[in-house]
């Protein structure tokens, strides 16, 4: 079995350009569906441009986690809605999204592990939460195993559900309701008259519109830097694998500082590394240097720098920073960031679970996969208006976190593209952290 989503997939999503609409987002995964699907419950006129294939790269290639657990404390209060709104969201979307509340367990494999778990307890309890901290023999009674954990944090309402399955169902259920979606369709550049937005320029023509939202992942920084807005965002390659189906041991997601698991709807589990992820150095990579120096300290030991990313990626060395609209730009020389897995972490993947279950052994792998995961210096997202281009709105760098919270933040940036009060505060998710002196501040790493 390869990736069920790859760019030689016929395209689902063909029909034509409206010559303006209200709204332009640009990005098919998981917050521009989502900022899509709520513009137009607003009845907002919104075209929704994908360069490649809805849901192509991150937002179907990530574990499938829903979960509360864990999160900075500035994105729990939009991840408690982005909750409410997936408990109904199969039902308004007329199809499964394989949406289960079954858990997340976070596993300690040393004293320190359940210092940070307890250490985050204080916003569970905030929030109100059903967050709780197991002992070791709790564990082994929930999930019975040989890794002899010590203990964990746990959540009842967190859920999982099936990212190359669910974004693009909400996106057919979309366009069902008439809202023009357009796969290989790469906005070129924006259209800007008199300072502000006036459109897109994409490679199937101008569209009017005077409100733009970039949701592109890991392709957003290169469009916005073209624009002149600098955004520090940067990716790594995380590898993931599926195996074949499996006697269930454990019904929902689970993860310790090794590796991590997460029940699947056809019967297998999701595995990927708990930590670990590979750095492609390019020139983004020198020019973001300060700004990441905290992230980049506090997690060397969980990743792998590499010297070059794969041809034509958003920040490797060939990739030009200035196009030309007229032709051909970096968005469509790769539909899809198809990036090779790790097969020597595959493999290790693969002895760890065995050695957590020795009565399944290593698992039969069925697939495997890697993404780029688009990710800010302080691993929370930018949600915001672009100050320096009136009419453009920037959601993404959600940093591994999107797919889960992917509802709530399209539901408030549906709301701040319509010149609504957002129902949050995103201070922490102003673009201008970057540039005004403030001091990075990293999330929990839970």
């Amino acid at each position: 079995m390869t990736f069920p989503i790859r760019a030689d997939n016929p395209a689902t999503f063909t029909g034509p350009l409206p010559e303006a609409a209200d709204v332009v987002v640009i990005g098919g995964g998981v917050i521009g569906v989502m900022t899509a699907w709520f513009l137009a419950r607003r009845g907002v006129k919104v075209v929704l441009c994908e360069k490649g294939r809805i849901a192509g790269e991150q937002s179907s290639r990530n574990w499938g986690w829903v979960r509360q657990q864990g999160r900075d404390p500035a994105e729990l209060p939009i991840m408690i809605e982005a909750m409410a709104i997936w408990k109904g969201l199969s039902a308004e979307a007329g199809a499964d999204l394989g949406f289960r509340q079954t858990g997340v367990l976070y596993l300690a494999n040393k004293p320190a592990d359940l210092a940070r778990y307890e250490g985050w307890m204080v916003h569970a309890r905030a929030h109100g939460l059903d967050t709780r901290m197991v002992t070791a023999s709790e564990v082994a009674a929930m999930l019975p195993n040989a890794a002899g954990w010590l203990g964990g944090i746990w959540t009842a309402s967190d859920a999982r559900a099936e990212p190359w399955i669910a974004v693009p169902r909400i996106a057919t259920a979309l366009a069902a309701r008439g809202v023009a979606i357009r796969e290989d369709c790469a906005v070129r550049a924006l259209d800007i008259a008199g300072g502000r937005i006036a459109g897109v320029l994409t490679e199937r023509g101008r569209i009017r519109a005077d409100r733009v939202v970039l949701a592109g992942g890991a392709w957003s920084a290169l469009l916005a830097r073209a624009q002149g807005i600098g955004l520090p965002q940067l990716s790594v390659r995380a590898t993931v694998a599926a195996t074949e189906p499996l006697p269930e041991v454990w019904t929902g997601a689970a993860a310790d500082s090794h590796f991590a698991i997460r029940r699947r709807a056809d019967g297998g589990y999701t595995l990927a590394p708990g930590h670990f992820h590979e750095f492609f150095i390019g020139p983004d990579a020198f020019r973001n240097l300060w700004a990441f120096r905290a992230q980049i300290l506090s997690d060397l030991s969980g990743t792998r720098f590499l010297p070059a990313a794969p041809k034509h990626y958003p920040d490797a060395w060939g990739t030009p920073r200035r196009w030309s609209p007229d032709g051909e730009s970096p968005f469509e020389r790769v539909r899809v960031l198809d990036p090779a897995p790790n097969r020597a972490e595959i493999e290790r993947l693969r002895t760890r679970f065995a050695a957590a279950f020795p009565a399944l052994g290593k698992p039969a792998i069925r697939t495997a996969w890697a993404g780029m995961i688009d990710t800010m210096p302080d691993v929370v997202p930018v949600i915001d208006h672009a100050a320096a281009l009136p009419g453009l709105t920037i959601a993404t760098g959600m940093s591994g976190h999107g797919f889960g919270i992917g509802p709530g933040v399209g539901r408030v940036v549906a709301d701040l593209v319509a010149g609504l009060a957002p129902g949050h505060d995103l201070a922490r998710f102003r673009l201008a952290r970057f540039s005004d002196g403030s001091r990075i501040e990293l999330g929990p790493a839970l």
